[in-house]
C-alpha cells in the first residue's frame, strides 16, 4: 500500500516547544481533534459527542477534523507530523494503534515510538449484523447457509486491518465457513452503507454503528461481541451465549505527538477523563451501546496499548493474514 507523505521539511519535529504551550494559558485557541475515520462510524461518533465536553472543560473551541483514509493511516501520520503543541491530538482506536502496526509493517510511524498515549476513553463492543433480505434469524442458522452457500456471500470490511475483518476471519475459520471480503474506504460508515444497500450481506461492526438500524430493522443483529448482553438491545443475545467464545471491544483514546510538554499532557488527561463524567456524555454514549472506559494515567494507557498492540500481532499470526 502507497502512502502521502508530506513534504520533508515538514518531517523534522521542532526541537523548541512553543512558549505557549509551556505556559499556563494553555489552551488560547482553537485546538483540532483528528478522527481518522470517515463520519458514519464508531469513532465520529464518539468523536462528536465528547467534543462539546471537551471544548467546555479546555474553555477553547475542540473542532473535529476527520481524516479517513488508508485505514487510518493517514489521520495517524497527520497527528504524528503536528506540531507536538498541544493544538493537535487525535482520537485513535484499536485499529489505528494496535491492529495497523502489525498489518502495515512498511508504514513509516508506529504509534507508540511517534505518538503519546493520553487516556482510554470508551470501549465499543461489536456485533454480527446481516442484511434484513438473508434468512438466518440468529448465528447457528447464518453458519447453516454459508456452508449451504459457500462463497457466495459478500460480508462488508472497512480495511483489510481493520478489527472488524479480523473478527469475520476468526469466525469463519472458527466455522469452517467462507466469505468474500468487500473492503470500503474511509471506516466503518462507508461499510454500513454498502450493508444497508445490499451490496455485503453480513459484517462484524462496532455496536454504535449498528444500534440504530437495527432498531428500525434496515439490519438484522444477530450477536453482540461482548461478556454480557448490551442494553441498548437487551433482547440480541452475545456471541458466546451462541457458542462462539469471541469477546473483542474497540477501545478509542487520545494521543499527541510525541515531544508534547507535560503541561499539555496533564491537561488533555484531566480533560479527557472529566469530560466522560459529563451526564450528556454519559447519557448519549449508553444510548449508543458505548461504555465509558478512562485510564488510572497516561502510564496506564501506555502499558494497555502496548498489550493490545502484542495481543493482536498473534491474532494476525494465528490467523495467517497476510501483512502489507
Amino acid at each position: 500500500m502507497k502512502y502521502s507523505i508530506l513534504a520533508a521539511a515538514a518531517a523534522i519535529v521542532p526541537l523548541a516547544v512553543p512558549a505557549l504551550a509551556q505556559s499556563d494559558k494553555y489552551p488560547s485557541r482553537p485546538l483540532r481533534m483528528i478522527v481518522p475515520f470517515a463520519p458514519g462510524g464508531a469513532s465520529d461518533f464518539v468523536g462528536r459527542i465528547i467534543q462539546p465536553a471537551l471544548a467546555e472543560l479546555l474553555k477553547e473551541q475542540v473542532v473535529v477534523d476527520n481524516r479517513g483514509g488508508a485505514a487510518g493511516n493517514i489521520g495517524v501520520e497527520v497527528a504524528v507530523r503536528a506540531t507536538p503543541d498541544g493544538y493537535t491530538f487525535l482520537l485513535g482506536n484499536v485499529g489505528t494503534m494496535a491492529i495497523n502496526p502489525n498489518f502495515y509493517t512498511k508504514f513509516p510511524y508506529r504509534p507508540l515510538n511517534d505518538l503519546m498515549p493520553i487516556t482510554q476513553v470508551v470501549d465499543v463492543p461489536g456485533c454480527l449484523v446481516v442484511h434484513p433480505s438473508l434468512p438466518p434469524r440468529n448465528v447457528k442458522e447464518l453458519i447453516a447457509h454459508l456452508k449451504a452457500n459457500p462463497g457466495k456471500l459478500n460480508y462488508g470490511s472497512p480495511a483489510p486491518s481493520s478489527a472488524n475483518r479480523l473478527e469475520m476471519e476468526m469466525f469463519l475459520h472458527a466455522t469452517g465457513t467462507n466469505a468474500v471480503q468487500i473492503n470500503y474506504k474511509g471506516g466503518a460508515g462507508p461499510a454500513m452503507i454498502g450493508l444497508l444497500a445490499n451490496e455485503v450481506q453480513m459484517m462484524f461492526v462496532t455496536f454504535s454503528s449498528a444500534v440504530n438500524f437495527a432498531k428500525q430493522g434496515r439490519v438484522k443483529m444477530l450477536g453482540v461481541i461482548s461478556a454480557e448482553r448490551n442494553p441498548a438491545l437487551p433482547d440480541i443475545p452475545t456471541m458466546r451465549e451462541q457458542g462462539h467464545n469471541m469477546v473483542v471491544g474497540s477501545w478509542q483514546g487520545l494521543f499527541v505527538p510525541k515531544g508534547s510538554p507535560k503541561l499539555v499532557v496533564d491537561k488533555l488527561y484531566q480533560a479527557g477523563t472529566q469530560a466522560m463524567k459529563d451526564p450528556q456524555v454519559v447519557k448519549r454514549l449508553s444510548d449508543g451501546g458505548v461504555s465509558i472506559v478512562t485510564s488510572n494515567a497516561p502510564a496506564d494507557f501506555i502499558a494497555f496499548v502496548k498489550a493490545e498492540t502484542e495481543r493482536f500481532a498473534r491474532v494476525i499470526k494465528d490467523a495467517s493474514i497476510q501483512t502489507e
